[in-house]
Formats: structure tokens, C-alpha cells, sequence
């Protein structure tokens, strides 16, 4: 069945690997519309790599815009200086062995090109796919349909772009995947690159 997206809280959980090596920190970069999936995702992700012992840390959108982010508008100017704020912190978390997971709409290549660079190769991108009428559909809040009315500007999807990734690590559909096929093509993905033990095992195996 298709998941659809909701709150996350920023949590950290234990971090050490059982043999006492030094895990490496790696960012899980989630992007995609308003709606499409992306705090639900790294929920589920964070809650299976909690379960082998990592230190995570979801850094999600509405959060940051909440505590880091305050006070900045919907701009593309402000909208880059909020992707530039959580990459910074993302890079701090990353070089001292955290799993990052950021889940914010970051509608513009250049910036999500800009917090690759940033973080460097412990960056993951990852596409958080729904088309726009699933977005609207799972607007329980109603905000599409404002954007919509011209209620609100500057709505990513609406009445401002969102410029898919060229080329993402990680690409899920959440109209087509469960919660569990989409989690386990990011696993997947980390396993490939070494950031994450291959004795993981599958939930849908």
C-alpha cells in the first residue's frame, strides 16, 4: 500500500558498532514534494538503523524551519540559505559517525548540488517521488488547495518549481511501493557504498 507522509521527531540513538569499530557517518538527503513521503521514509529508515545499533539524527524540514530556520521566508534566497543551514549541521553530525537523515522539500539542484558538496561523499540523494494530484490528495491540511486558490505563494509544486534530482542515488515511489520496498532500497544503497553491513537483513525477503 502507498505511504503517505507525517511528522517525525529529531532523535539520537546509540552509536557504536557491536565489535567496537568506528562507524561511519553517511547523509541520507530526502527530496521531493510536500506530501510525497519524504518524513515518513526517514522515519522507518531511522527506525531500522536504530535497530543495528547507529547513532541517528532526522533533521525534518518543518523542524528546522521551526528552530534553525526561523523567521526565513519562502524566497529561493531564503529557501537556499535553509538547505545551506542543514547541511552544515548534517556535515558536523556526518564527520563524527552519525547517520544523518534529511527530510525537507529542497526544491532547487543547485542548492541540494551545493550541500553534496558540503557534506562530500558521505552524501546520499535520495528522491522522494509522488506525482503532484498524490501530493494533493494527501493534503490533510489543505495547503495545495490554497496554493491553488492563490491563498498562498510561492508553493513548491504550485506556484514555484521543484526541480527533480538529474541523477539521485535512491529513487522511491511512494505511489507504487509499500513503506517496506522503498526502506529497503535506501538500505540497499548504503550497503553498496560501505555504509552499512550486508548481515542487515530484509524485511520483505
Amino acid at each position: 500500500m502507498p505511504h503517505t507522509a507525517h511528522a517525525t521527531s529529531v532523535t539520537v540513538a546509540q552509536g557504536s558498532l557491536p565489535n567496537g569499530g568506528t562507524r561511519k557517518g553517511f547523509t541520507l538527503w530526502l527530496t521531493g514534494l510536500s506530501g510525497a513521503g519524504k518524513s515518513t521514509l526517514a522515519s522507518a529508515v531511522a527506525e531500522r538503523l536504530r535497530a543495528e545499533g547507529a547513532a541517528v539524527e532526522v533533521l525534518d524540514g518543518d523542524e528546522v524551519r521551526e528552530h534553525l530556520s526561523k523567521g526565513l521566508s519562502f524566497s529561493r534566497e531564503d529557501r537556499d540559505i535553509n538547505v545551506r543551514r542543514i547541511a552544515y549541521v548534517a556535515k558536523l553530525l556526518c564527520r563524527n559517525g552519525v547517520a544523518v537523515i534529511t527530510a525537507a522539500i529542497s526544491p532547487y539542484r543547485a542548492a541540494r548540488d551545493e550541500a553534496r558538496r558540503e557534506i562530500g561523499e558521505g552524501f546520499i540523494e535520495v528522491y522522494v517521488k509522488a506525482s503532484l494530484d498524490e501530493c494533493i490528495r494527501r493534503d490533510v491540511k489543505g495547503l495545495y488547495d490554497k496554493a491553488l486558490a492563490g491563498a498562498i505563494t510561492a508553493f513548491t509544486g504550485v506556484s514555484d518549481p521543484y526541480e527533480p534530482p538529474l541523477a539521485p542515488e535512491v529513487e522511491v515511489n511512494t505511489e507504487r511501493e509499500t513503506i517496506d520496498e522503498s526502506v529497503e532500497r535506501v538500505l540497499d544503497a548504503l550497503r553498496r557504498r560501505g555504509f552499512l553491513s550486508s548481515a542487515l537483513h530484509s524485511t520483505t525477503a
